[in-house]
């Protein structure tokens, strides 16, 4: 399809998606440790109950700001894809509370994926570090790829870096 570079959405961009999650402090270890994510920004709301939190891949050597209105400010002009995290207050605590992640019946969302230069290599250290493998890298018909899953339960396909030789 043939897009008029000149169209009314010229500088469009996806900036983040957002999952809800049960305990934060359980996800923001999984996708700053385990993803090698970066955390850029958090902010609570009280008088709603709830709290959002930002991570993306940004290099090492680009300076977030310390101070939390300059990071907030920060994560809107990063030009990276960013996660945000939403919780609830008070859900970790409810030992029975789960969020429906779509990959149930009614089916709806389905996954986000991540690419990295190895899958097999990256697919070996979420096992050492106890991440829920739903699909290997040579199970089923689809080879070289893969699935885990989040705390939360949400999949995450791990792909091949293919900007990468």
């Amino acid at each position: 399809i043939a897009v008029d570079m000149a169209s009314p959405t010229d500088g469009f961009r996806l900036h983040h998606s957002m999952i809800r999650v049960k305990d934060p402090v359980k996800s923001r270890d999984f996708y700053e440790r385990i993803l090698g994510m970066r955390f850029l920004a958090k902010k609570d709301f009280p008088g709603a109950k709830f709290s959002l939190y930002f991570f993306s891949y940004v290099p090492a050597d680009v300076q977030i700001p310390e101070d939390d209105e300059a990071r907030w400010e920060w994560t809107f002009t990063h030009r990276g894809h960013c996660i945000e995290l939403t919780h609830n207050w008070g859900t970790e605590e409810q030992a029975d509370f789960a969020y429906h992640t779509g990959n149930s019946e009614p089916r709806g969302f389905g996954h986000f994926a991540i690419s990295v230069p190895d899958v097999y290599e990256a697919v070996s250290r979420f096992e050492r570090e106890g991440v829920k493998i739903l699909k290997a890298p040579d199970a089923g018909t689809m080879k070289g790829l893969a699935f885990v899953a989040d705390p939360d339960g949400y999949w995450i396909e791990v792909i091949k870096d293919r900007a990468r030789p």
